[in-house]
């Protein structure tokens, strides 16, 4: 069997419908481990390098029928366990998946993912930039993905979220402060 059945699965099933080219590119990570750049163009996915053109059937809520490359195939999708994580039975086979769209990328790239588990000491500014606003309070508690500030840079506004629970200990700027790449902006406790 080959894993980009699994890939082209969450494509179709988790992002858009087969017609849609709206997610052109994906990464996605198997078994923590093997990483797929996938491309959408046409409904022709493309998967490190090599093309493929699956036949799905969508059997229930979770069960899927796929045929690729002459072979069929079961495909279920065993959990959810949120909108970028899950685990995908192939035939039996439990695989469990995580997701990055364009955008995932390019927070990437910026310095800016927020897919650490575990609680930083301080969060740093991603970029240069100039904050718009500081949504939390020294001594609040906060739980993982709360929004924390919002920075302008690059004329896109970023909201900076906590990477895991704690309290906030110190913030070190107010609205409208220009802030330097790696700048020190809030301290968890």
């Amino acid at each position: 069997m080959q894993i980009g059945t699994i890939v082209l699965l969450l494509i179709i099933t988790n992002f858009e419908p087969p017609k849609s080219n709206k997610f052109k590119m994906l990464q996605v990570l198997v078994n923590k481990e093997t990483k797929f750049e996938i491309e959408n163009k046409d409904n022709i996915f493309t998967i490190n390098g090599v093309s493929y053109k699956p036949d799905i059937a969508k059997v229930s809520e979770s069960e899927y029928h796929m045929i690729l490359n002459y072979k069929s195939y079961r495909l279920v999708i065993a959990e959810q366990l949120n909108d970028k994580e899950l685990v995908i039975e192939v035939n039996g086979t439990r695989y469990p998946i995580s997701l990055k769209d364009n955008f995932d990328i390019l927070l990437e790239k910026l310095g800016m993912n927020s897919s650490a588990n575990q609680l930083a000491k301080d969060v740093k500014a991603p970029m240069p930039g100039l904050v718009v606003d500081v949504l939390v309070t020294p001594g609040q508690e906060v739980e993982k993905d709360t929004p924390l500030l919002i920075l302008e840079a690059m004329k896109m506004e970023n909201i900076l979220k906590s990477p895991g629970a704690g309290i906030i200990d110190k913030i070190f700027v107010h609205k409208k402060d220009a802030v330097e790449k790696n700048q020190v902006l809030i301290a968890f406790k």
